[in-house]
């Protein structure tokens, strides 16, 4: 069933499904941020990269009519400023989605990124229904973790080369939320200050794990 991707505004950030004629801005965007992107970009471990956004934002309009996606822009006080991207939408009796983001690096420390994952999560619950919501995050990605942190994300666990990311499989720390956890949203509860204080507190354990990535074996 086709998700019809709605526009959703907090203060001076606003997400808005993406289009194509927002191809040329993105484009440009991701390469103007390459170095401060680069490290964070999934990648595919049997193509090279590919920066042909039109087919990108073609394939992201396309999960979305088979409505297992939703492709947002992110726009701070009306400039695009990145994206974020609801994938992974399965219904029934799992009822979950996954949530990926970027954003360009003049737009950091502006709570843009923390607001755009509230607005899309609350979106997910109340008006979707879903009940459970995942973002997946590199251990060396600092921001993103400040991001769930902020949130109240509930730290999952540490999922070895779970995602190949920059040319290579990369471990991921793992955070949840499920719409059982929350009296009146996402967003309101950052707002007014009520988030878990040790909710995406990782464990020294799977800390220490991951400053030792898995040995491969030669084949």
């Amino acid at each position: 069933m086709p998700i019809a991707i709605p526009t959703l505004r907090e203060g001076p950030v606003t997400l808005r499904p993406v289009r194509l004629r927002d191809a040329r801005v993105l484009e440009s965007e991701l390469m103007e941020n390459r170095s401060w992107l680069r490290q964070w970009e999934a990648t595919s471990p049997y193509a090279p990269m590919s920066f042909d956004t039109r087919s990108s934002i073609r394939s992201l309009l396309s999960h979305a009519r088979a409505g297992s996606g939703m492709p947002f822009v992110i726009e701070y006080q009306s400039e695009l400023a990145g994206q974020l991207n609801v994938s992974s939408i399965t219904w029934g009796s799992l009822s979950s989605a996954t949530i990926g983001y970027w954003v360009g690096e003049r737009f950091a420390g502006k709570s843009l990124t923390p607001t755009a994952v509230a607005l899309a999560t609350d979106f997910c619950f109340y008006q979707l229904g879903l009940h459970r919501m995942e973002i997946c995050i590199r251990p060396e990605n600092a921001p993103s973790l400040r991001v769930v942190e902020k949130l109240g994300f509930r730290y999952e666990g540490l999922r070895r080369r779970y995602i190949h990311i920059n040319g290579d499989w990369r471990d991921h720390f793992c955070f949840g939320l499920v719409s059982d956890e929350l009296k009146h949203g996402v967003l309101q509860r950052w707002q007014d200050g009520d988030v878990p204080p040790d909710a995406a507190t990782i464990p020294s354990e799977d800390l220490d794990a991951a400053r030792h990535p898995l040995p491969t074996i030669d084949r």
